[in-house]
């Protein structure tokens, strides 16, 4: 299962135009890259040390940002891994129990399909087989951005809760790839070529899903760590 890469964390927002003054003026993201689809249009921010997080904004009347947003509100939506062959993980997938949705080749170089949240651990699974990196700094339509930005924090990579070990060793190890370690009794799950990481916290009690963003100590004050980012609802905080 070589060649697998933990790509970037997605939150879903009701305005795009919302997160740069917290990931920008407050966190130092640089922009990345930006676009829009049929029902959503979405832009990434890129850290020290290169994990991005990318918003989506909803279009029109109806989809599942809107779906999403009505339900849940302003919060993570979910992680894209980039994988060799999204045939040979599709797979995997069913052979684990996992069932696929939003199944998509048309596109030969973006083919991809996702786990619903029920069956992974409560968040949004996109895996994706592309060749291609999108092109740094292209952005169409980018919302205001805020001039002179501190510098960049650096990411370390998404938190959540499974009810067990080996649900989270099935979906981050067995199908995607992970390599895991334990640390202060947090499992965490490790891809080579990925400045991000999944860490899992074991809760039988609690509800499965993501419970914020972790970020590396950083070198300069910032505020709002620890708190629901203004108009995003994720926590960013700093790692223990």
């Amino acid at each position: 299962m070589s060649g697998i890469q933990f790509d970037h964390i997605a939150i879903a927002a009701e305005r795009i135009a919302d997160a740069p003054p917290y990931l920008m003026g407050v966190l130092g993201g640089v922009p990345y890259f930006g676009m829009s689809a049929d029902v959503f249009r979405f832009g990434q921010w890129e850290f020290d040390g290169g994990g991005r997080v990318e918003v989506l904004e909803p279009r029109g009347d109806d989809g599942f940002l809107h779906r999403f947003l009505t339900a849940r509100g302003p919060s993570i939506h979910h992680v894209t891994f980039k994988v060799p062959s999204l045939r040979e993980a599709l797979a995997r997938a069913t052979g684990l129990g996992y069932g696929v949705v939003g199944y998509n080749a048309t596109v030969p170089r973006w083919k991809e399909a996702f786990l619903h949240p029920r069956d992974a651990l409560g968040i949004v699974v996109q895996i994706v087989e592309s060749p291609d990196e999108p092109p740094r700094g292209h952005w169409r339509k980018p919302p205001p951005m805020p001039a002179g930005p501190p510098p960049p924090v650096r990411l370390l990579g998404l938190r959540l809760r499974a009810h067990s070990a080996a649900r989270a060793r099935r979906q981050w190890s067995a199908l995607l790839g992970g390599a895991e370690s334990i640390e202060n009794g947090v499992h965490v799950f490790r891809w080579t070529a990925s400045p991000l990481r999944i860490a899992v916290e074991i809760d039988p009690a609690s509800d499965e899903g993501p419970t914020r963003i972790d970020v590396a100590p950083p070198s300069r004050a910032v505020t709002g760590l620890g708190e629901p980012a203004p108009g995003l609802g994720a926590v960013f905080a700093e790692a223990p």
